[in-house]
């Protein structure tokens, strides 16, 4: 399935939001993500499908000082 991923098209085995942030090997913990322009809440990760051509936007939150 081709996505667009943070602005670039990209290629996926993932069905779900849930298994697109395991494909990509994020921490759930640390991982935010848009779907066509929603904010999911991580409960809503695995009730997610993905479709041909969706848009994605994924921030991985790192902590620092």
């Amino acid at each position: 399935m081709k996505l667009q991923l943070n602005g670039s098209a990209r290629e996926v085995k993932a069905t779900q939001v849930e298994e697109l942030v395991a494909e990509l090997e994020l921490p759930l913990a640390a991982a935010l993500v848009e779907h066509n322009g929603l904010a999911l809440l991580r409960s809503e990760w695995s009730s997610t499908a993905l479709s041909d051509g969706d848009r994605l936007e994924i921030i991985r939150m790192v902590a620092g000082g």
